[in-house]
């Protein structure tokens, strides 16, 4: 038999007892079969949510120093604009200005075209997750000789050949 008790924050949180509710001798063997599916059944739902208590901290965690791994490469990018301005006023110091910035702009247009390429590359060698479909095919013709052996087969063979 399981508790639920209600938190100062409006949660609930239930609990198995550490003394027996039924003194020996007292109970039936359904009670006692019932008692402990009953804890089990409280034990897995504690556990599930105990893991996703964990996992929703530790994502929190990971979006909160994304944000400012994503602020720190805007100020980069914006950052960025300066730095071909002192490139192209350093070149202006050898070359005629618009050569110069002329310059600049062809580097960064080759920059760009260079990446993208390389961007292109690796999204080319994307594929389907063979592993994946290969298993939900093989599970896919499982299920269904196992669900023949069941009573309730030719109901469920109906319904999956919509």
């Amino acid at each position: 038999m399981s508790y639920t008790q209600g938190g100062n924050d409006g949660r609930t949180v239930t609990s198995i007892p550490l003394t027996d509710a039924n003194p020996p001798g007292s109970a039936s063997i359904g009670s006692l079969v019932r008692d402990a599916t009953e804890q089990m059944s409280t034990l897995v739902r504690a556990e599930v949510a105990l893991a996703k208590a964990e996992v929703t901290a530790e994502v929190r965690k990971g979006l909160t120093g994304s944000v400012f791994f994503i602020l720190a490469l805007t100020v980069l990018l914006f950052s960025s604009f300066f730095f071909f301005f002192f490139l192209a006023e350093l070149l202006d110091v050898w070359l005629y200005r618009w050569a110069a910035f002329l310059i600049v702009f062809v580097l960064m247009v080759a920059a760009t075209a260079l990446l993208a390429l390389l961007g292109w590359l690796k999204v080319r060698k994307l594929r389907a997750p063979e592993k994946t479909i290969n298993s939900l095919k093989q599970t896919a013709e499982v299920l269904p000789a196992a669900l023949t052996h069941s009573e309730h087969a030719p109901a469920l063979e109906k319904s999956t050949r919509r």
